[in-house]
């Protein structure tokens, strides 16, 4: 009887120690002073500054990138979905004034092929750089038969920390307030189930496809990372008293804002405040797609959104075009029923 092996079976456990000896540089690269561990540990010890903070409060949070993926599959294209991974749970906790200090990833593919998948944590690395936490751990699980031998899927953790003081959850917002969006890069990681239909079974686009109204090859467009927002509230906390702060992903403005609005309040968008980027019409037009659905699933440009007073509404934007980010004012709030009203 011919003798069965675990690396017969899929799982090459040499393949996994490479794996790990070519990603651990670039998580050392992001090691913050309080990182007390090295890379192999069964787990990761931070010591937390409690110097820094009167009372410390710990902001968790976790997300993926979704069928995104798929385009880094097609382009074969894998250093830039961990940027993606990132800005998904930092962008989330950042919504409550947390300063991101660690990061874990869940990296689970059907067959690991090291030299590849390292880009992806290459790019993981990269985006924890941007948003000033450190990656101190995760997890590589090697499934095959569950997943296509090609295919892989990626899911995040991250740990902020705020003084109890200076949370912000929305409750500061009142009646008056001007609400600031900040220009997103594109899609970002959301609605591209409905993206892919539109353009490769609807338009019967290939990944290479270029598309003269974004000057680009499709695939270039899609691929483009999530945009991280912490160096934004950076630049306005200390300055500006923020009122709250939504992350605009899936369900895009009308999903996403209302989270943090107080019962007896509702926003007012001004729709035509901004530029919207080519690809969200371009979606619209060559799918059809009405509009009530382009703004439930796509940011529509708006990846974030600051709720301050209305006095501050110029500086704030000041601040933010000064860092390289396209803010605008794009609405306001008022007393209503919790929901968007777009003019």
């Amino acid at each position: 009887m011919e003798e069965i092996t675990y690396k017969k079976s899929g799982v090459d456990i040499e393949e996994g120690d490479r794996f790990v000896s070519l990603i651990a540089p670039f998580a050392k690269k992001t090691f913050r002073t309080e990182v007390m561990t090295d890379i192999g540990s069964f787990g990761a010890l931070f010591k937390l500054n409690t110097s820094k903070y009167k009372e410390p409060v710990l902001v968790s949070g976790t997300d993926g990138v979704g069928t995104k993926l798929k385009i880094a599959f097609m382009m074969d294209k894998h250093d830039t979905v961990g940027i993606d991974l990132v800005a998904m749970c930092v962008n989330d906790i950042l919504t409550l004034g947390a300063e991101p200090l660690f990061f874990l990833d869940y990296f689970a593919t059907g067959r690991l092929k090291a030299d590849k998948h390292s880009e992806v944590v290459k790019g993981i690395a990269s985006g924890c750089m941007e948003a000033g936490c450190a990656l101190i751990g995760g997890e590589t699980a090697e499934m095959p038969g569950f997943y296509q031998e090609d295919e892989y899927d990626l899911a995040g953790f991250a740990v902020g920390v705020v003084d109890k003081d200076k949370i912000i959850d929305g409750s500061k917002i009142q009646e008056g307030d001007a609400i600031i969006g900040i220009a997103s890069s594109g899609l970002h990681s959301n609605g591209y189930s409905l993206a892919r239909k539109v353009f490769f079974d609807a338009a019967k686009f290939k990944i290479d496809t270029n598309v003269p109204e974004i000057g680009a090859a499709i695939g270039n467009e899609l691929i483009k990372p999530t945009k991280i927002y912490v160096k934004a509230f950076n630049a306005l906390k200390g300055e500006i008293d923020i009122h709250g702060m939504a992350h605009i992903t899936g369900g895009g403005i009308v999903g996403n804002l209302p989270r943090i609005l107080k019962d007896g309040l509702r926003a007012v968008i001004l729709k035509d405040s901004w530029e919207t980027p080519v690809i969200f019409r371009l979606i619209q037009k060559i799918g059809n797609v009405p509009e009530e659905d382009m703004k439930k699933t796509f940011n529509m440009g708006v990846g974030y959104i600051v709720v301050i007073d209305k006095k501050d509404s110029e500086i704030a934007i000041s601040r933010l075009k000064e860092i390289g980010c396209n803010a605008y004012l794009i609405g306001s709030i008022e007393k209503g029923d919790g929901k968007i009203r777009y003019i």
